[in-house]
């Protein structure tokens, strides 16, 4: 299998707010066997997360490879709160992006 983005891999990738400190994200996949490589390639990792979005690993409250629901979670503690001076997506749905181009290899 050659390299594919993970949003060829997906089902969904969002990103939403977790109240307004926090923005949560979710990658669902539709089989179990993609979910399992992807989980395997490590690709998706707190530390990988935290390099993709030039954050430090402490500013990702939680980071969950769901099994039952082939899903992978993370959420990530605002800069400034929702809605805030400053602030530029106030229902964090826009910050899924970077995740779309992650390279998985095959």
């Amino acid at each position: 299998m050659a390299i594919q983005k993970l949003s060829e891999l997906a089902k969904t990738i969002r990103s939403k707010n977790a109240g307004v400190n926090k923005i949560t994200f979710d990658i669902i996949f539709r089989e179990r066997e993609t979910y399992e490589h992807v989980k395997t390639s490590r690709v998706l990792t707190r530390e990988s997360v935290a390099s993709l979005y030039r954050i430090p690993s402490a500013r990702i409250s939680d980071f969950v490879e769901y099994d039952p629901g082939f899903a992978i979670k993370f959420t990530i503690i605002r800069h400034r709160p929702s809605g805030c001076a400053g602030d530029g997506d106030i229902f964090g749905a826009q910050q899924y992006a970077p995740l779309l181009d992650i390279d998985v290899p095959g």
